[in-house]
């Protein structure tokens, strides 16, 4: 059965000097080893090999470990400005937050996209606040599929834009390794380390770095540890546990115009701003082959992402300010208009936008050749369990370095969230036509714990996909397709504010 399975990187912290140094070794015993196979490490993939892609009915991208490693791409960034129809805007140079958008889409936060990893969600909260404030590093990826079109239905919940599947390394079954090091100007530091031993693959990278502005700095460590075991029986099982973390002195605030024109790209007055963020995920995908017809594949994941953002510089923190802001013109935010230097240390204001997420879920995949009407047939179906719990708070602090302070916002939110989908491909010799039909049914509710508020509200939304592919030869295929997107709202944005 076939396997179904211009970012500033560049920029200041890397354009005067970068030196790179890559290591690898290998066991000896391995290294002697003469039929050593890689391991088949069962997950869900977007599109699979190459050869799927005369079938798709959309626009499909493969950015292959050849590309990645030939162009050394610094970020996610830049990596997939490699892929057509899609836009990426960097935010702080290193591609720890990308704004990701395909088709046009608003790319901020890169809410109107499924990110994925290895097939599973890696957003904190897909359905419920799908923001990207989390995104691990490029580095530890070996390859990336994009897809736009009607096959998009197969994943969800996002489904108006396009799927980003990013791929992790499988375990070779040798025992080995390699170490990558990139310094640079701007403090810039690039540890990779990965490490084999069997089924075993164990990845961390380190990252640090000034980025493009002044009064920033970032600081990230990532864990990944990745298993692959034969279970017998025609059955398999990889699992995978992540650890990251981030540290940075990160801003909330651009620039305005006179600001660029008076004090360069460069400038940030905010020198107290702080973003911390920490995540563990645990996941496994088990793998059943009934027969050489009959596939099962099944996903359970969970998360925990807490990040804390405490910042100087944010609307209502400005309005905070105003009232003793010694200001040249009106008011702190007219001193920015007209680019008057500021010194937001004056202001007795710092805001923390204080965030936990709980994300898990249960996904079974059957994909079943068949030969139904005498044809040849690809038939896949799956339904997914996927609950979310969102703990925001927000304090105001009385002083620019405070890091806690007067409560003024704290709720719960939460997502409960199910999905179906079926999807079957026709194949007429050159010629496929694949239909398929995605439910989803969100209940989304909310709680005020400072005022006791409450509300709730449940979505369900059918989603039907026609597409067709003609083979004109070996390397052209026409397509057409036609799909009902779906971007499931906020919480806050269905309820309204409490």
């Amino acid at each position: 059965m076939k396997n179904m399975t211009e970012s500033k990187s560049h920029q200041a912290a890397l354009r005067t000097l970068t030196a790179a140094v890559a290591l690898a070794f290998a066991d000896g015993a391995a290294a002697q080893a003469e039929n050593v196979q890689e391991t088949t490490a069962p997950r869900v993939d977007v599109i699979g090999s190459a050869d799927n892609l005369s079938e798709i009915a959309g626009t499909a991208t493969i950015i292959s470990p050849e590309e990645l490693e030939d162009a050394h791409v610094f970020s996610t960034t830049e990596a997939l400005r490699k892929a057509p129809g899609v836009y990426v805007r960097d935010e702080e140079g290193l591609g720890l937050r990308p704004n990701i958008g395909v088709r046009g889409l608003n790319p901020s936060r890169s809410t109107k996209v499924l990110l994925l990893e290895d097939g599973i969600p890696f957003s904190y909260a897909p359905y419920g606040d799908n923001a990207s404030y989390y995104h691990p590093p490029i580095d530890r990826f070996d390859r990336i599929e994009i897809l736009k079109g009607s096959e998009q239905i197969r994943f969800g919940p996002q489904t108006a834009g396009g799927v980003v599947n990013y791929i992790t390394p499988v375990p070779t079954g040798e025992s080995g390794g390699r170490i990558g090091l990139t310094v640079g100007n701007r403090d810039y530091f690039n540890g990779h380390v990965q490490l084999g031993r069997g089924p075993v693959l164990l990845d961390y990278v380190r990252k640090q770095g000034d980025g493009s502005r002044d009064n920033i700095h970032t600081t990230i460590n990532d864990l990944n540890l990745k298993a692959v075991m034969d279970l017998g029986g025609d059955q398999a099982l990889t699992l995978r546990a992540n650890v990251y973390t981030e540290d940075s002195d990160a801003s909330y605030s651009g620039l305005t115009e006179a600001e660029y024109e008076n004090f360069g790209p460069e400038y940030n007055p905010f020198d107290n701003d702080s973003f911390k963020a920490k995540r563990f995920g645990l996941s496994a995908t088990h793998e059943v082959q009934f027969s050489p017809n009959v596939m099962l594949l099944t996903n359970v994941y969970g998360s925990y992402f807490n990040r804390n953002w405490w910042r100087q510089s944010s609307t209502t923190t400005d309005t905070m300010c105003n009232p003793s802001y010694p200001a040249v013109t009106a008011n702190f935010q007219s001193d920015r208009l007209a680019g008057i230097r500021v010194d937001p240390d004056l202001c007795d204001a710092n805001q923390g936008r204080l965030r936990t997420y709980y994300t898990y879920g249960i996904e079974p995949r059957l994909f079943v050749q068949h030969k139904t009407f005498g044809i040849d047939n690809e038939l896949e179906v799956s339904v997914r369990a996927h609950y979310e719990i969102q703990e925001r708070r927000q304090e105001n602090g009385s002083s620019p370095t405070a890091r806690s302070g007067t409560v003024v916002e704290k709720n719960e939110r939460d997502v409960d969230a199910y999905s179906a989908f079926v999807q079957n491909r026709f194949i007429f010799g050159r010629f496929t036509l694949t239909p398929g039909v995605r439910v989803e049914h969100i209940k989304l509710e909310r709680r005020n714990l400072l005022t006791d508020a409450s509300g709730d509200e449940t979505e369900t939304k059918w989603l039907p996909a026609l597409g067709g592919t003609f083979a004109l030869s070996g390397n052209t295929t026409l397509y057409a397709g036609v799909h009902r997107g779906f971007s499931p709202p906020r919480v806050e944005d269905l309820i309204g504010n409490d």
